[in-house]
């Protein structure tokens, strides 16, 4: 079984950079979906509140017969719950939900700017949560530079991972700099963007003259960049084709290629803009 290989963390803490995630998989699929990724070989997994199903991720853990600290587990704090007793409340719930004493990496999902709550404000609590132990580290998803720089003026930790869109169509390199800069791993969700760009002539012509998927060329792309990626897949047999990145590389002119796709596209919803509550 290939290895992965970790990125530490700025406070010391080690992440596989290749981890299997569980965005949209509906809570009656995930158990099952997660203990074959374990059993594929992932040892990490990103789940959110949000989601709804931290409870069949502790499941298969606990089913997959893998002792707890040899899986790095994600979640995120859900939207609506950025108040400092909110936030809390709903990490207790993660942790129940789950069946944990503690989790490996706590995000706030969003940074919601249009809501009463202001997330520096949510920062902080996510910084009580850290200083309990409960949490190996805390960070943030799609934050844009200016979101991180406002947190940095009001806050005592520096998040160790930002979780934001990135793929061939979004490469980000300006938040990926930023992120680098100051010492904080991206993390990139929609590596492949939902499949767009799987067809992509420049992908497909790569894929061929190396004998490989074209998702495991985009994914391959994500891992020399040095960004953590965590592919969805409900199908054993992708799981295993995502989890095949490690003997193989790509050569400088097919990275270019690939990073030269950038059009500034987006899957999902811009965080400026975004403010759902669910």
């Amino acid at each position: 079984m290939a290895s992965v290989p970790t990125i530490t963390l700025n406070n010391g803490v080690e992440i596989p950079q290749l981890g299997f995630g569980v965005f949209q998989i509906p809570p009656e699929e995930t158990a099952e979906a997660t203990l074959a990724a374990l059993e594929v070989g992932y040892r990490h997994i990103d789940t959110a509140e949000m989601y709804g199903n931290e409870k069949e991720v502790g499941e298969a853990i606990r089913r997959s017969g893998i002792p707890r600290d040899r899986v790095f587990v994600t979640s995120k704090l859900n939207n609506g719950f950025h108040a400092r007793d909110a936030a809390l409340e709903a990490f207790d719930g993660t942790l129940k939900a789950l069946g944990f004493d503690r989790l490996d990496l706590f995000l706030i999902h969003w940074p919601l700017p249009g809501i009463d709550v202001d997330y520096v404000e949510t920062w902080k609590a996510m910084e009580e949560i850290y200083a309990s132990g409960r949490t190996r580290a805390i960070g943030v998803s799609n934050f844009k530079p200016h979101h991180l720089r406002r947190l940095f003026g009001g806050s005592e930790v520096r998040p160790a991972v930002n979780q934001i869109e990135v793929h061939p169509y979004l490469a980000q390199d300006d938040v990926r700099a930023f992120d680098a800069d100051h010492e904080i791993v991206t993390e990139a969700w929609s590596p492949i963007a939902q499949g767009k760009v799987l067809d992509d002539p420049a992908i497909v012509a790569i894929a061929g003259r190396l004998g490989r998927t074209p998702a495991q060329v985009v994914l391959r792309w994500h891992i020399q960049r040095g960004d953590v990626v965590f592919p969805k897949s409900v199908d054993r047999k992708r799981m295993g084709e995502n989890f095949a990145l490690f003997d193989f590389e790509l050569g400088e002119e097919d990275m270019a290629s690939i990073t030269g796709l950038d059009r500034g596209e987006r899957t999902g919803p811009d965080p400026d803009t975004f403010d759902y509550i669910p």
